[in-house]
């Protein structure tokens, strides 16, 4: 079998041809996956920038707080002004009003836990008795075993959420209480009486 130079001629050429097709098809995937990891990298170095304006942001916000009753100090009526001391740090808009009541005392082992009602509620000119309040309960730990020098533990959550809040730790949404509202609204008129 002799082979003519034609046929080596063609044969030399779809072996060119498949080398330069795998080349195209292999620099082709190579700039696509070089494509997707500068994508990625885009998308990672937005998301380190959003970050960062976050904390800035964070950082440039100081959560307010107040100074809380010592247990020597603490009754219920001081921890009622208290509350109602630290409801002036919260940053709302609008025309809410608050009503602070005190609850129960609760006696355990090693501590005595006080516990308080604030209703938050936006009554208008057209509806003075609102149709819904939002409820954030306060909690005041008071030691019995820890000096009486020692700040008296406060804690509070918000009506239908289990989120636990420490004063100075977070900061507060004005959203927190609008849906609280929203939903006991929605609530009721879902509800025939």
């Amino acid at each position: 079998m002799e082979s003519s130079p034609d046929a080596y001629a063609e044969e030399a050429h779809l072996l060119v041809d498949q080398v330069l097709n795998n080349t195209v098809r292999k620099l082709s995937e190579e700039f696509e996956r070089q494509q997707e990891l500068d994508a990625k990298k885009l998308d990672l170095e937005e998301r380190q920038n959003t970050l960062e304006a976050l904390e800035q942001i964070r950082e440039d916000y100081d959560v307010q707080d107040i100074t809380w009753l010592t247990i020597e100090e603490f009754n219920i009526e001081k921890g009622e002004q208290k509350i109602d001391e630290f409801l002036k740090t919260w940053e709302y808009q609008g025309a809410w009003l608050a009503c602070t009541d005190f609850l129960k005392e609760e006696d355990h082992e090693f501590d005595k836990r006080y516990r308080y009602r604030v209703r938050w509620s936006i009554p208008t000119r057209r509806k003075p008795i609102p149709r819904a309040t939002a409820g954030v309960y306060f909690t005041f730990v008071v030691s019995k075993i820890k000096p009486k020098t020692y700040p008296v533990d406060v804690y509070y959550v918000f009506e239908t959420n289990r989120l636990v809040h420490r004063p100075g730790e977070s900061r507060f949404r004005e959203k927190w209480l609008k849906d609280i509202i929203e939903n006991k609204v929605i609530m009721m008129q879902a509800v025939d009486f």
